[in-house]
């Protein structure tokens, strides 16, 4: 009798491999910013943008996830050599205890030696100052984007506003008129 030279192995109907994967949230995995400061640019010129590690508690990383951070009023500060996040507001987490963190205390920015020095010397220009634009998740980790910002005044605003709605009206013509050319 011939002996049989290949296994033939079927595969067993596991009850895991029948239950489809449960989605990731979009602002946990990375793919969502978690928070974003749009009064930012309205507000400022924003020259430079740097990226800085936020030094959280568990409970301020629970609450990001679920999409309760606020960066409107906050601002950044270096003081002896060290990068700090000011008035940034991370609201308590649902499930917290007693233990739940301050929502508004001073998170310590987590940056090089070389970037806070470089940092130091563009905000102690005349006007010149640390605004975070954006909280995310990258590789699991909390990340802040700093911009090195000056402060507009109100004509300037309102030529930025002009501008933005000259392109919006020149794109708005530029579709209208390919819309009627191809019909």
């Amino acid at each position: 009798m011939a002996r049989q030279t290949s296994h033939v192995i079927a595969a067993k109907d596991s009850p895991a491999a029948k239950k489809p994967a449960k989605p990731r949230d979009p602002v946990a995995s990375g793919e969502r910013d978690a928070a974003h400061n749009r009064a930012a640019s309205h507000n400022y010129f924003l020259l430079e943008k740097f990226e800085a590690g936020v030094a959280l508690r568990g409970t301020e990383v629970k609450s990001i996830r679920e999409g309760k951070a606020n960066l409107r009023d906050s601002y950044g500060l270096i003081k002896d050599g060290e990068a700090f996040l000011l008035n940034m507001h991370i609201g308590p987490y649902s499930h917290g205890n007693m233990a739940n963190h301050d929502e508004t205390r001073t998170r310590k920015l987590l940056l090089h030696r070389e970037e806070v020095r470089k940092l130091l010397s563009k905000t102690q220009i005349k006007g010149h100052t640390l605004i975070p634009t954006r909280l995310y998740f990258r590789k699991g980790r909390v990340k802040c984007e700093l911009a090195v910002a000056k402060g507009k005044q109100d004509w300037d605003k309102r030529e930025t506003e002009r501008r933005r709605e000259a392109d919006r009206e020149s794109s708005a013509a530029i579709k209208a008129n390919k819309h009627k050319n191809n019909s």
